[in-house]
């Protein structure tokens, strides 16, 4: 069947300014002369949004007492002084990072460092800043950009994984909070553009070499863990031709280990058996050993020949492989949840059950493996010809490609099948942090105890019982952008008029999404694992499974649990049986966008009342065609009904845009956006596939589409973008040495808000060969053949608003005997309202009310210690849930310390060598989840511990 419908709708709204922005930042260790505000001159790319030919000169740099002595500056000053020269050189609200930023932090990602800019934060998974949110908007609402082109990326959505990206490959990397006509792909809640050094604006040949060890404070959780890591990096800056010419290659490779003390609970019944009050329904105790390695390589070749055409040409490609060892044990216990416990001995404080005694448990001891293979690549080209004495023409081309196979094995192991075997009497009590302690009776790390099996019987292949003593899930994914776009710029004779863009870009995505799972039991008969068929419902533990070291537990009270390798038992003892559930067949699915955008913007230079003005105002004309395919399934009387489905759908967005940047006085600024946005849905809510149920006993209901056999839930292509009209208004002062105060607010008005709970009518004709040719004729004459589908919908709406606020302050500008100190401070505030349709509110997620940094540093003499710590409030949190798929969860406040100190040799025979000391985590935060707005019912606890690294760099 192919469900197809096309049509256009056409969005005005707001404004917006871009940067202009001067994109030299320095490289690692680069020396700032006085007059160049912290960062070299650079030939800015025609690409780059928002950049200006004219504008203010740059914050002075560091001068000395006198006056007229050279200060060198490096490091962590230069950086926020480059960072500073972006923020005030651009008209549009921006925050950056510069190279001698990134990599000096243990950032595991390039999301570390940005965490640390105003109103950025991060959300940790694995022990790791992935999920970045900005201005209380999640990833599903910004984009990501390398050298200004949009991304792809390795995960299960838009939202992109940094750890993709070595930190070591960049010059800067800016977070655009506003748009203009020429940022291509702009987030709703901002853009992040990675930008990769650029050869020719180096000063001198140079090649740095860096080697980083890394060790975790905790121990191995398991036997097959490791506790140690590396990092190394290398890369070559060569300029040839009367630097004409210039090449940059870097390589990097890295072991980064990670221990997680987990726990997970199921939830929090009002129980019966203790009088109604809640009760822990069940409990997930694991430890967790995890190693991310991962290689990357780029290369940049630059030609700049004459001052009428330059070109350049980017490559980026970075491998990861992230293995996951998972021990633990699952403890069904709340009665009302079916454990068939009994509850004694109870204690309760404020209606939850801190503490009991419970019989006749059953646990499901596990020992999974997850390994994640991915690949990325990045090729651009950009060309800048000057064809006429004021008219430029840029052609830039680009292709970024991500492949990622996952592996998800569990093996489950008990006392015997389906709750035939020993019945453990296990205490529970609650711990302050919201944990529970699980002290049992049974001896789980007995091999004459514990046996390969389905313990609780949960195996069903969707029409009978199966022995599921392990599962496999095997998702692959694909994400290809292509991406072509030109633009004429030219330059204004008129007085307050700088120059002109005029351009078009087309880009094509197509995201493949396959997904294959497995039963796996035990092997010596049956078929298909059924246990009708004879299936061994258990076999004892293979002593080649075992390994010489036990697991414990002992954190939350359980001593130590059988250890086995996962891997001899999927590659020697399990039978594999594939799973052909409707809902596991109607998973693989392609998404494929085709974006047509033209645009065009008038760059302003003007003095209102002697103040200089800068700014621009355009508009982005947008025609989107997007497609899916996939199938639908359905199970009527044990047999699988599969049917291939697609669709598409066509629409056209208009996305005005104003920017204005005032310098009434000198180093004060005034800038004002407007502007329209636009971000694509979810990739998973674009698919169209469905997962049907029949009812049989509605046929003949009548034609209500309540009515109907049919219902279902799945995807809609027919989605649109979300929309969003901006204000912006930020006020700035900057100081010599790199200095600045700046207070930004911002309102944002949403629509097209995406619902994941709504539905839509669908005509499920193409299942009805599933029913007897009666059935049929019945729905047929009644018109029943029509059903709703539960899906994602456009029928939301919203505001979000805030404050931010920086301090950036080189102490120096008090007195010259604080020279080197200094301090980078921000604080935002957010507030949101996102409504539904039937006025459902919601909470946006990953925002927190309350975000904040303070960074203290002292840099001098080649000297150079600094702390940043990150605070941000409680926030809806996004987890993976069973078989992967996406849950929310309301996450804890937390707050992180990270601290550094290191030397580097500013003369002598060790000139250029640098030696760095740092920890991350240094107060040990867990990451908490918890749900009811109750801290006591916690979901998830993850403590990482601490992680401790020792670098030498040099420079030659």
């Amino acid at each position: 069947m192919t469900y197809h419908a096309t049509t256009r709708r056409t969005g005005l709204l707001g404004s917006v300014a871009l940067l202009a922005l001067s994109l030299g930042a320095a490289p690692a260790f680069a020396q700032v002369a006085p007059g160049t505000g912290g960062t070299p001159e650079s030939t800015p790319t025609t690409t780059d949004p928002g950049v200006t030919t004219k504008g203010t000169p740059a914050p002075e740099a560091d001068a000395a007492a006198g006056g007229d002595q050279e200060i060198l500056v490096t490091g962590i000053r230069a950086s926020l002084a480059s960072s500073a020269m972006i923020k005030r050189n651009s008209a549009l609200i921006v925050d950056s990072v510069s190279s001698e930023d990134i990599g000096k932090l243990p950032d595991v990602s390039i999301a570390d460092s940005l965490a640390r800019l105003p109103g950025v934060t991060a959300q940790r998974l694995e022990g790791r800043d992935q999920r970045l949110s900005i201005r209380g908007l999640g990833p599903d609402f910004s984009t990501t950009l390398l050298n200004g082109r949009e991304q792809v990326t390795v995960g299960d959505n838009r939202g992109v994984e940094y750890d993709q990206y070595p930190a070591e490959f960049f010059r800067n990397v800016n977070v655009y909070k506003s748009a203009d006509a020429s940022l291509i792909a702009a987030g709703i809640s901002g853009t992040v553009d990675l930008r990769m050094l650029r050869p020719l604006d180096q000063k001198d040949n140079t090649i740095v070499v860096s080697l980083r060890g890394q060790m975790n404070d905790e121990k191995a959780l398991n036997p097959d863990g490791s506790r140690y890591g590396y990092r190394a990096s290398a890369t070559l800056v060569h300029k040839f031709a009367n630097d004409t010419l210039g090449i940059a290659i870097g390589v990097s490779a890295q072991d980064t280990p990670s221990q997680n003390e987990r726990y997970n609970s199921w939830g929090f019944p009002n129980d019966p058996a203790v009088g109604g009050n809640l009760l822990l329904g069940g409990a997930k105790p694991y430890v967790q050993s995890n190693m991310l390695t991962r290689y990357g390589a780029v290369a940049t070749v630059e030609w700049e020949p004459s001052d009428n055409f330059h070109t350049t040409f980017d490559a980026l490609y970075s491998n990861f492989e992230e293995t996951q060892r998972l021990r633990g044990i699952e403890f069904p216990i709340a009665p009302t949840w079916g454990s068939g416990n009994t509850v004694s001995n109870v204690t309760v404080e404020d209606g939850l059950v801190t503490g009991a005694t419970l019989g006749n448990v059953v646990g499901v001891q596990r020992n999974d493996l997850n390994r994640r293979k991915a690949d990325n690549f990045s090729l651009g080209w950009n060309a800048d010809l000057r064809i006429a004495d004021k008219v430029r023409f840029n052609v830039d081309a680009s292709w970024s490609h991500a492949e990622r196979t996952d592996f998800l094995l569990e093996t489950y192991s008990g006392t015997g099948y389906n709750l035939s075997g020993a019945k453990d009497t296990i205490t529970i009590s609650a711990n302050p942090n919201g944990t529970f302690d699980i002290v049992p009776t049974l001896d789980y790390s007995n091999p004459n105890v514990v046996r390969i099996t389905d313990p609780r019987g949960w195996g069903f292949n969707g029409s009978q019982a199966a022995v599921q003593a392990g599962f496999l899930n095997r998702p692959d994914f694909e994400d290809d952008l292509k991406s072509l776009r030109a633009a004429f710029i030219g330059e204004f004779d008129a007085a307050g008029l700088d120059s002109w863009e005029l351009g078009g870009n087309y880009s094509r995505r197509r995201k493949t999404s396959k997904y294959s799972s497995f039963f796996l039991c035990p092997p010596g008969g049956g078929t298909n694992c059924t246990v009708a068929s004879g299936t061994p419902t258990s076999i004892a533990v293979p002593s080649e499974a075992l390994l010489d070291k036990t697991v414990s537990l002992d954190y939350l009270g359980v001593p130590a649990v059988l250890t086995l390798d996962p891997m001899y038992l999927y590659d020697n003892v399990f039978n594999a049986v594939f799973d052909n559930r409707p809902g596991s067949l109607v998973r693989d699915n392609v998404v494929t966008e085709n974006v047509y955008t033209a645009y065009g913007k008038v760059n302003l230079d003007a003095e209102v009342a002697g103040a200089p003005l800068r700014g621009s105002f355009g508009v982005q004309l947008v025609h989107t065609k997007q497609s899916s395919s996939g199938q639908i399934a359905s199970l009527v009387n044990g047999v699988v009904t599969v049917s291939p489905v697609s669709g598409s759908e066509s629409y056209t967005n208009v996305l005005p845009s104003l920017n204005l940047s005032l310098e009434p006085m000198d180093g004060f600024f005034v800038k004002f956006g407007a502007y329209q946005a636009m971000v694509r849905a979810r990739l998973d809510q674009l698919r169209i596939n469905q997962d049907v149920s029949i009812d049989i006993a509605d046929i003949g209901r009548g034609s209500l589409p309540q009515n109907s056999p049919f219902s279902s839930t799945g995807g809609n292509i027919a989605l649109r973008p979300y929309r969003s009209s901006n204000l912006d208004l930020s006020i700035e002062k900057y100081f010599r040495k790199g200095g600045y105060v700046s207070i930004a607010g911002y309102y944002k008005w949403l629509d097209d808000f995406v619902d994941p709970n709504n539905n839509y009518l669908f005509d499920f004709s193409a299942l009805l060969s599933a029913l007897t040719p009666e059935q049929q004729a019945v729905i047929r004459s009644q018109n029943a053949q029509f059903g709703l589908v539960s899906a994602p919908a456009n029928t939301g709406r919203g505001t979000v608003k805030g404050i931010e606020a920086t301090l950036s302050l080189p102490f120096a500008n008090f007195s010259e005997a604080l020279d080197g100190f200094g301090i980078f401070a921000s604080g935002a505030y957010v507030d949101s309202k996102i409504q539904y349709a039937g006025d459902n509110t919601i909470t946006l997620p990953g925002q927190s009310k309350w975000v904040g940094t303070a960074t203290a540093y002292f840099e001098k003499g080649g000297f150079q210690a600094r702390a940043v710590y990150r605070y941000r409030s409680k926030f809806v949190a996004e987890i993976a849930g069973l078989s992967a798929n996406p849950e929310f969860r309301q996450g804890s406040a937390e707050g992180i310390l990270d601290a550094q100190i290191g030397y580097e040799f500013q003369s002598g025979p060790l000139e250029g060598l640098a030696i760095l000391a740092q920890v991350k985590n240094l107060t040990d935060e867990p990451f908490v989840t918890y749900e009811q707005g109750d801290s006591r019912l916690v979901r998830d606890y993850q403590r990482y511990g601490r992680d401790y690294y020792l670098g030498l760099t040099y420079k030659f």
